[in-house]
């Protein structure tokens, strides 16, 4: 048997994606419709809502506290947001990230925005940006060599512990100086 010539990609293999891949497919609607106008958070893993746009967990997690911000109403292009939308959509964000940093403190964390089926979004016509945090050694040989996605908390449990974070941070916006301008970094 040849040897396999290496491309030098690594991949991103997740085999437990099937199962919403074939979920997706059946008629069941949007997701983001259905969440967005429910109120049932703690079962569709809600974390918060804004007047344009909600932040929920991921059930089918890349990694542990895998995010999603979405808009509320169905659009599926970015520039087809309003400018209060885009606000909204990316202070909701950026809240999200502040909730990461201090719950699960990761080493990095990737952004996703996936506009149209080929280009990888489950969900097509509903804009939605994803939040995947990273750590040092966070992928390993479980998902090749098992079959298994190793998450180390319930997704209830990750739910009630970003949704307190949540609570105690203050909304994102500027910090102010000491008189009243934006500090620069």
């Amino acid at each position: 048997m040849a040897a396999r010539k290496r491309t030098g990609l690594d991949r991103l293999w997740s085999p437990w994606r099937m199962e919403y891949i074939r979920k997706a497919d059946e008629p069941a609607g949007c997701l983001f419709c259905r969440v967005g106008g429910a109120k049932a958070d703690a079962r569709d893993l809600v974390l918060a809502r804004r007047k344009h746009s909600l932040l929920m967990l991921n059930r089918y997690p890349y990694n542990p506290a895998h995010l999603m911000v979405a808009l509320v109403r169905h659009a599926a292009q970015f520039h087809e947001l309003t400018a209060e939308e885009r606000t909204d959509l990316l202070d909701l964000t950026a809240l999200a990230e502040r909730a990461l940093a201090a719950e699960y403190a990761p080493h990095g964390v990737n952004y996703g925005l996936n506009v149209g089926r080929v280009a990888g979004a489950g969900f097509p016509g509903h804009l939605h940006l994803h939040l995947v945090p990273r750590w040092n050694g966070d992928t390993n040989f479980m998902p090749t060599v098992g079959e298994t996605r190793v998450l180390p908390e319930s997704l209830e449990k990750t739910w009630k512990r970003l949704r307190a974070a949540i609570a105690a941070l203050p909304e994102p916006g500027p910090k102010k100086g000491r008189k009243g301008g934006a500090k620069a970094r």
